[in-house]
């Protein structure tokens, strides 16, 4: 069986594979043109978000048995087809969902204890103890939207403090020792904290709108660490404004491009994010209540070697000679 991979990985991927018998070959630069003229020659690639895989790609890969992508989503690829095609979907949402579930938790004890602001204000020489007293997560209620891989991790995380885990997810019967399965509605009257676990779908698409969080009996803290496509920014920011959300951590944005690596380009020595400047996204990164990072919140040195130690044991078990 022949391999491609178009994303470089931890390199265990590629040794393992190479000690199970595969043949591996590696193309990280050329075009995608250039790689639909050889693709035909392969049994399966190994991506990450280059670039899109389209029905014109999936036509071109004639030969193909599966396509393996080292992350958790699959929206990068036109699963419909491909799997019309008979080629198999590999992901690994195991690989990264401890590093996910971590950064959740993270985001939302650095809110509450107001540490980026403060660390700004030291290192600008402002000692201000009344204006950073914080809050206390015991005793809150944390609502989590979408409990599969992510969301059950993030709960396993709050497991050892004294909060309410609540959860709503359109699948039955997902709920376990960490967290209670619960009606939308009842989500909406009881959260406190709401923390985002969606995939990229056509649900979880602008899912969180002025019309969800005008629903919200109380105002409430927001974590998005799913896609950046579930939050629509201008209605938070105005959210934001209202006190109706108290604050945000956002490890996504909805200006994100396709790869989630490219938000900023570089033109003529301006810093932009491919898009005008929008007055929401100018909000965001100037309010003292929002914490940003550039999705990162799986991108740890474990879920490296996970995500693609994962991969590996998925083709192992399905192609195992």
């Amino acid at each position: 069986m022949k391999i491609l991979h178009l994303d470089s990985n931890h390199p265990l991927l590629i040794n393992q594979l190479n000690d199970l018998g595969y043949t591996n070959d590696e193309d990280y630069v050329s075009s995608k043109s250039v790689i639909e003229e050889k693709v035909h020659f392969y049994d399966g690639i190994v991506i990450r978000s280059r670039f899109k895989i389209d029905k014109h790609f999936i036509d071109a890969a004639t030969n193909l048995k599966f396509i393996a992508r080292v992350g958790a989503g699959l929206e990068s690829i036109d699963c419909e087809y491909a799997e019309s095609k008979g080629i198999k979907l590999i992901s690994a949402p195991e690989g990264n969902r401890n590093a996910v579930g971590e950064h959740s938790l993270g985001m939302i004890l650095s809110l509450f204890n107001k540490l980026n602001k403060s660390d700004r204000e030291i290192r600008n020489g402002k000692w201000l103890r009344e204006d950073n007293r914080g809050i206390e997560l015991d005793g809150k209620t944390v609502g989590i939207i979408g409990y599969g891989n992510m969301g059950k991790a993030f709960a396993k995380k709050l497991s050892g403090f004294d909060v309410e885990v609540i959860c709503y997810d359109i699948k039955e019967g997902v709920g376990d020792e960490n967290c209670t399965q619960v009606s939308l509605t009842e989500l909406q009257d009881k959260t406190d904290v709401l923390s985002l676990h969606t995939p990229f779908n056509k649900l979880s698409h602008k899912m969180v709108n002025t019309s969800l969080i005008s629903s919200f009996k109380k105002h409430f803290w927001l974590i998005n660490t799913a896609r950046g496509s579930a939050v629509v920014t201008l209605d938070l920011v105005e959210a934001l404004k209202r006190g109706n959300i108290l604050g945000a951590g956002l490890d996504v944005l909805e200006y994100e491009k396709t790869s989630f690596e490219n938000f900023f380009s570089k033109k003529d020595g301006v810093t932009s994010s491919g898009v005008e400047m929008s007055y929401a996204f100018e909000y965001l990164i100037n309010a003292k209540n929002v914490l940003l990072s550039p999705h990162v919140a799986g991108w740890t040195v474990e879920s490296k070697i996970k995500l693609s130690q994962t991969i590996v044991d998925k083709i192992k078990l399905h192609y195992e000679k």
